[in-house]
């Protein structure tokens, strides 16, 4: 049983976090908002929406929009049985 404790701990250390990033005009841009979001049961049917032209002042403004889960986040949903699913959301403008 001991042997496989350390491997599973590692295992799962490595899925906690993710991140999804979408370049919208090739370049990295800077980070012009870092919003928390919640979501509850894993987000089963829900949605939030972050608008990215608006907050870089234009569509063409915008370099990327980033959805990550980190460590934290992923600590949180463990704790709470999937029940409380925080993610946090990116925004980088030229």
């Amino acid at each position: 049983m001991k042997k496989l404790l350390l491997p599973l701990l590692v295992t799962l250390s490595f899925g906690a976090c993710s991140t999804q990033s979408v370049l919208i005009n090739g370049q990295q841009g800077r980070l012009a908002k870092a919003e928390a979001q919640t979501f509850f049961v894993s987000g089963i049917g829900q949605t939030q929406v972050l608008n990215a032209a608006a907050i870089c002042g234009g569509a063409d403004r915008v370099a990327k929009v980033e959805r990550v889960e980190s460590p934290m986040n992923w600590l949180m949903e463990t704790v709470s049985m999937g029940i409380y699913t925080p993610y946090n959301a990116k925004v980088y403008c030229i």
